[in-house]
């Protein structure tokens, strides 16, 4: 999975919250209590990061989390059809999501933490099933994931030293 430096202060970033989950850590006095916030974040164009934020207030989280999404952008394939080159299969943990090219004018078929992916990623058309385990984050980032697998035609055409045309038909 390659990695660019993407600044995301060029960008004009939207955020969404995934899940916001309580966690309680038990301590020789009581309990502590803190919220989880995942966070993604996209600029509907090809760029789309993941982060969590913990913090003991709600929204103190959230920015945190927007901040380490900010952090963690990366660049994913678009076509022209606001789909993806070909099928592709994301993994994270035991969260599998199968991604899937589609036609213009299907839009987006997803289930919640993959089609929030989907959409701030740009995409207009494309068709996920998530299989394995249903926890949020590990879907989002098994979506991210495979998102940044898959590879442009163009680089795939140069890697075998053939042209855009022999690799597509």
């Amino acid at each position: 999975m390659k990695r660019e430096i993407i600044d995301a202060s060029k960008l004009e970033l939207e955020d969404k919250v995934v899940a916001i989950k309580r966690v309680t850590k038990v301590v020789k006095g009581g309990r502590n209590s803190r919220v989880a916030a995942l966070v993604v974040v996209g600029d509907r164009n090809g760029h789309v990061g993941v982060g969590v934020g913990k913090a003991v207030e709600t929204p103190e989280a959230i920015r945190k989390g927007k901040e380490d999404a900010a952090k963690h952008l990366v660049t994913v394939p678009v076509n022209e059809v606001g789909s993806i080159p070909y099928d592709w299969n994301g993994q994270f943990g035991s969260a599998s999501v199968l991604l899937k090219t589609a036609p213009e004018g299907t839009g987006i078929i997803a289930g919640g933490p993959a089609r929030s992916v989907l959409e701030l990623a740009g995409y207009k058309n494309i068709r996920t099933k998530s299989l394995g385990s249903n926890n949020k984050q590990n879907v989002v980032l098994a979506t991210i994931k495979g998102l940044t697998e898959i590879k442009n035609p163009e680089d795939i055409a140069r890697l075998r030293g053939k042209s855009v045309d022999e690799i597509l038909n």
